[in-house]
């Protein structure tokens, strides 16, 4: 736990939801369960393995010292969540959690909960890919977006800021989209946004309706049982491509399991979506640096290919 206690006791302030602490990426042997992350004003402490109570007070006091450095006067907040392959646990250990609890990245404000459920609604490692679609919407100005898998649309979001004229939502989330439509008002860019509850795979007619799209992102889990399994269901997405994505489109394709690697991603759209090429995979967030990239989110940019002669 040394090095998590080092890298907490040379913390800057945080301005901004980022990832602190990335004990996960194997860069700090021994620490693989941990990570460390700013939800301001609220840092977010997780474990990946049980941790006993002697260890959260030595983290704890930890915490409260560096603060105190850093925003002399001010109370520190802070939530631990412990997680295993059964259950999640999320505990206020110190302060309080703002509701509406609201953040920010690159100037865009998001809605998050730290306090209940597995995940935040808002997933840092994919910072680059939201910067990716908004250096692609500033590029394009008026494109039309299809986000699929958009739990709460933060995607669309950045999209449609940057210049994008519509842009289309699917999850079989209501919640999720319940809280992207928050996410939309939030940064006054409701316009242009429709949100659809419904599985992609039984939706493909209405889906297409509103096609062909500029671009495309696929950002499906990696296991959602009775939802969606890569191995097994990645390939009827990537094999929509073609009815999907523009003659001059674009695709994010991405997938976040350490279990697959790019290479799995590139076999598909060969076999699936033969006539498009891969572009590049997007670098991830240098806090989200591991040891072994391909264990790492992998985001692919894709195009139709262009015409052969």
């Amino acid at each position: 736990m040394q090095a998590l206690l080092d890298h907490i006791a040379t913390l800057d302030r945080p301005t901004q939801a980022v990832r602190l602490f990335h004990g996960r990426g194997g860069r700090y042997p021994g620490h693989e369960q941990w990570a460390l992350d700013a939800f301001p004003p609220v840092l977010l402490l997780t474990s990946f393995a049980p941790v006993p109570d002697e260890q959260l007070q030595t983290l704890d006091a930890a915490l409260h010292r560096r603060w105190a450095e850093i925003a002399p006067g001010e109370p520190l907040n802070w939530v631990f969540q412990q997680r295993d392959e059964f259950r999640v646990t999320n505990r206020l250990m110190a302060g309080q959690v703002p509701d509406p609890h609201e953040v920010d990245e690159d100037g865009t404000r998001f809605g998050v909960h730290l306090l209940h459920g597995q995940n935040h609604g808002f997933f840092l490692d994919m910072a680059q890919g939201r910067r990716w679609v908004r250096q692609w919407a500033q590029s394009r100005p008026g494109g039309k977006v299809l986000n699929l898998f958009a739990y709460t649309c933060a995607f669309s979001v950045v999209a449609l800021q940057a210049g994008a004229s519509e842009v289309v939502n699917v999850d079989m989330a209501s919640g999720a989209l319940s809280i992207g439509r928050r996410n939309h008002q939030l940064n006054g860019v409701s316009q242009g946004a429709q949100f659809l509850a419904h599985d992609i795979f039984n939706s493909w007619a209405k889906i297409r309706r509103g096609g062909p799209y500029d671009l495309v992102i696929m950002d499906p889990p990696s296991f959602q049982k009775g939802s969606f399994v890569a191995t097994k269901d990645y390939a009827r997405l990537i094999r929509r491509l073609p009815e999907l994505v523009a003659p001059e489109g674009q695709a994010l394709v991405c997938l976040n399991t350490p279990k697959l690697d790019t290479q799995f991603l590139r076999d598909l759209i060969r076999t699936e979506a033969p006539d498009f090429d891969v572009v590049e995979r997007l670098p991830n967030p240098a806090a989200f640096e591991d040891v072994d990239p391909e264990r790492a989110l992998k985001v692919l940019v894709v195009r139709p290919a262009a015409p052969r002669s």
